[in-house]
């Protein structure tokens, strides 16, 4: 039987995904399909890679802030950019570039450079922003398929990642030959179906759900209430398909939240 996982996106929360594995490893449970969107990509491709799930953690300790590429001077720098230049509608606020470069600087540590070049099978979404189409980028097109174009298996590491985690007004979208790709999460935040295809008999989905709305809860805390709802609901009939859902709780994380506890 072969056993495969969805990780779901959620920010900075998906360091998290480290532990959810860790925690399979020590239990004997060996997967064998991985898939990850957004933030569940950057940890997916690291552990299809061969990096262990406690390596994985260190490597997110040690750029995170560079990965997520972003403090609060920049933020309302470049909201005001983004208001006041209409015309240009692929503006955002940082351009992913710092997620394409450490990830193929990562993966070159093992030896790869591109998608195909992993050996685990592995699915990553990610939506054009031009045709409002999802693509998966992928070492392995599934003989099932019926829509080869979907299908991206020539693309560097670190361009797969970043195409999957550009979130919509935090980062710009990363240009790929003739698309603009934006955050997977926007049609496909847990890519089970995905996973699936890959040759999955069994598939755990592992989402994200922000901490209930109070009288206490500030802005941010709305804002992830609300992206996790949307995230969610998106994926319903991904959840439905898996053969277990795990829900990680995280206690007050913001978005883009890199603030050691």
């Amino acid at each position: 039987m072969k056993l495969g996982i969805a990780l779901s996106g959620g920010g900075i929360r998906g360091i998290a995904h480290a532990g959810v594995l860790k925690a399979l490893e020590d239990n004997n449970i060996k997967i064998d399909i991985i898939g990850g969107t957004s933030a569940g990509s950057l940890v997916a491709s690291l552990y299809a890679m061969g990096y262990s799930p406690y390596y994985i953690y260190i490597l997110f300790k040690r750029y995170s802030k560079e990965l997520v590429e972003i403090n609060t001077g920049p933020i309302i720098s470049g909201i005001g950019n983004f208001m006041i230049n209409k015309k240009n509608t692929f503006k955002g606020l940082k351009s992913g570039r710092s997620i394409e470069n450490i990830y193929n600087k990562i993966a070159l540590k093992k030896g790869i450079r591109k998608i195909d070049e992993i050996e685990m099978p592995i699915v990553i979404p990610t939506v054009d922003i031009a045709n409002s189409k999802e693509y998966i980028i992928t070492n392995k097109i599934p003989e099932t398929s019926e829509n080869l174009e979907q299908y991206i298996t020539d693309i560097t590491v670190g361009k797969a990642v970043r195409a999957s985690s550009s979130f919509p007004a935090v980062f710009t979208p990363c240009k790929f030959r003739d698309h603009a790709f934006m955050d997977g999460g926007a049609l496909d935040n847990v890519p089970v179906h995905e996973v699936k295809k890959q040759g999955a008999d069994k598939v755990i989905a592992v989402k994200f759900d922000a901490d209930p709305i109070t009288e206490d809860s500030n802005i941010m805390d709305i804002i992830m209430k609300t992206i996790d709802i949307m995230g969610n609901k998106i994926s319903e009939e991904n959840l439905e398909m898996s053969d277990l859902v795990l829900s990680v709780y995280t206690d007050k994380v913001g978005l883009l939240d890199t603030r050691e506890t």
